[in-house]
């Protein structure tokens, strides 16, 4: 109850904050950006006095009463002007809202409830698409609690946490104030769900010129999928694959659907067998928004961003109090979403080119970089530029994003034509008409396009979808209005209708079935044995304890209760850009020889000895070699999962 009242008190003060600068701002706009202005407020202020104190309840208490004063700052420094009544406009985007964005939220809010630690006798299930991510998410979010900020990673210490974790942290505050891990996973992720599918459609809405585009905009964006589903039922009657082997294509008619449905990301969008098929547009909902926390909690604060810029860019008297709330919410993105933060700084470079030949207009472009900078750069180069210049791994040329990589797999047209499907089609034709809005809009998005299309931002090359989905974003809104505007053109011809389904079955197919998946996947990430030796560790060893683990990735240690290990996996790691041999052989040293390898507990400070059947697969560790070195502190009833004391064997 106290982490809810302390979540509402700052979504509240951040819908104030919004009235008392942005009053001329229509309602619905308005009421949503002050909720993802409470959102944003509530990640950052309490890290900020993590960086003088502790990630503690004290801290947070010290918090709200910044929250405070920066409300009473807000209205010291208000827009004198009357708050925006709500008009039929109003009850327009509120219908909108209903029949898109809440169907569209609750279906967030149910994979948040079934694939974040959803309890099933004893045990703790997750969904397909969290299965890989959802532990190193696990780790920061319980690791975070008291700490002093700046953190080290709790899966390889001694490194700074340069990853963004701002929208982990958001849960830790949940916990600090009483909130269990799964509800501090599920309530934030889905508040900030339905923010990100209000926010998109009111900003649609902003943009097109009809609520039916904005309405379409909006499921091209969501339901987004392309052309994969064609791979699935080709040949439909003959099998042409096995399990790990073309599986999309193996068994026959209804057999097909049911790999879909139930195989491992055999799904016709971003599939398992990349060098097969080369399907790598993922639905966003399912394997971004519900797996990837910072990219959910980027677009949370990042389409609030692009809303307040292109709004700003369309009125005749402008207002500095909203360009100047633009800076700070930009300024705050780096160690939220960083991925966010360079779109929406190559968007804003696009339209400033643009605005400044039209217009000549500086003012408000200077308000917004003066503060996006001044709040960015430290983030910048205390974590993201320190992280990145350490490693050999981060920025490097690559032509055609995944496509490109050694080699083009596929042509260039045809990758993005199969992938993203007809709306890439529509964009191109798009491109040949007359319209300024769209061109405007375009303009922003090939800023963000053309750099995502030449270099290779992180070691994951895959990572550059999280910049090409912002493209693709903008680019909805004209393809939207493109397709009604060819719907129209049709009138009289009887098959409009029918074209119309058709097209809505290409475009929405690959996506459907990707969700349906999600919807329908359940697998077990930690047993009942797991749960019960994190709550242990939990209960009986200290905060910062540090622990010689195995390198798997589901570790009930790290992600559960929240303690150090000497290194984590590289399925992580690696893509953060550090280099994990040395580590990995003292680990694999320490488990083959523990009594002539104390050394290595020595070197990394370790307290605690975990032993599971990881531990033995892996590194041929036994509990006979163990129990002679050390003392168990800790042993489940079935021997599943040992702990030592990494210390003399007491006599």
């Amino acid at each position: 109850m106290a982490a809810i009242l302390y979540l509402s008190i700052y979504l509240a003060c951040g819908v104030l904050c919004a009235g008392f600068l942005l009053p001329r701002l229509r309602m619905m706009p308005r009421l949503w950006l002050g909720l993802s202005l409470g959102v944003l407020l509530m990640m950052w202020l309490p890290a900020l006095i993590a960086f003088l104190d502790a990630f503690s309840l004290q801290g947070h208490l010290i918090a709200l009463a910044l929250l405070l004063a920066l409300t009473a700052l807000c209205y010291a420094f208000r827009e004198k002007a009357p708050l925006r009544p709500w008009q039929q406009e109003d009850t327009k985007d509120a219908r909108l809202l209903l029949f898109i964005a809440l169907p569209l939220t609750l279906l967030g809010i149910y994979l948040q409830y079934t694939h974040n630690l959803r309890p099933a006798a004893g045990t703790l299930h997750v969904g397909q698409s969290t299965y890989g991510d959802l532990p190193m998410h696990l780790g920061i979010i319980t690791s975070l609690r008291d700490a002093r900020f700046p953190a080290d990673y709790s899966i390889f210490p001694g490194e700074r946490l340069s990853y963004p974790f701002l929208a982990d942290s958001l849960s830790t505050s949940m916990m600090v104030l009483g909130m269990g891990l799964r509800l501090a996973l599920v309530l934030p992720g889905s508040l900030m769900m339905g923010l990100v599918f209000s926010g998109f459609v009111l900003m649609a809405s902003r943009m097109a010129v009809s609520r039916k585009a904005a309405a379409l905009a909006a499921l091209l964006l969501f339901i987004n999928g392309g052309l994969g589903f064609l791979y699935s039922f080709d040949m439909a009657g003959v099998s042409l694959g096995s399990s790990g082997s073309n599986e999309l294509q193996s068994g026959t008619w209804l057999q097909r659907l049911s790999t879909i449905l139930n195989g491992w990301y055999q799904t016709p969008v971003n599939h398992a067998e990349f060098t097969t098929y080369n399907l790598r547009w993922s639905n966003i909902i399912a394997d971004m928004f519900v797996p990837q926390r910072t990219f959910l909690g980027g677009w949370t604060i990042l389409l609030p961003c692009i809303y307040l810029l292109y709004d700003a860019l369309q009125q005749k008297e402008r207002s500095l109090r909203q360009f100047a709330l633009l800076g700070v919410m930009a300024g705050a993105l780096p160690l939220v979403h960083t991925h966010s933060f360079l779109a929406l700084a190559l968007l804003s470079a696009g339209w400033l080119v643009w605005d400044l030949v039209k217009t000549r207009n500086w003012q408000g472009w200077l308000v917004y970089v003066l503060a996006a900078a001044l709040l960015s750069l430290p983030q910048l180069v205390a974590f993201t530029f320190r992280q990145a210049s350490g490693s050999g791994h981060f920025l490097s040329l690559q032509f055609n994003w995944v496509n490109g990589a050694g080699g083009m797999k596929d042509g260039y047209l045809w990758f993005y034509l199969k992938n993203i499907g007809l709306p890439f089609l529509l964009l191109i034709l798009s491109l040949f008409e007359k319209d300024g809005k769209n061109r405007f809009l375009y303009l922003g998005a090939f800023f963000i396009f053309v750099p995502a299309e030449l270099i290779r931002f992180q070691p994951n090359e895959y990572d550059n979808n999280k910049l090409l989905y912002v493209w693709y974003a903008l680019c909805c809104v004209p393809i939207a209005e493109y397709a009604l505007n060819l719907y129209e053109r049709l009138q009289g011809l009887r098959a409009r209708k029918l074209i119309a389904v058709l097209a809505c079955v290409v475009f929405f197919l690959s996506g459907s079935l990707s969700l349906a998946r999600e919807v329908k996947s359940d697998y077990q990430m930690f047993s009942q044995s797991d749960v019960q030796a994190a709550q242990w560790v939990e209960e009986n060893t200290p905060r910062d304890a540090l622990f010689v683990t195995g390198t798997q990735h589901i570790n009930p240690v790290s992600a559960l209760a929240g303690r150090r290990v000497v290194c984590g996996p590289a399925l992580w790691l690696h893509f953060h850009g550090f280099t994990l041999a040395e580590r990995e052989q003292d680990i694999r040293r320490f488990y083959a020889s523990p009594g002539e390898s104390r050394d290595v507990l020595e070197k990394y400070g370790a307290q605690y000895i975990l032993l599971t059947s990881n531990e033995k697969m892996s590194y041929g560790a036994t509990a006979q070699t163990l129990d002679a070195a050390f003392d168990r502190v800790y042993a489940d009833g079935a021997e599943e999962i040992i702990m030592y004391a990494a210390r003399e064997k007491l006599p």
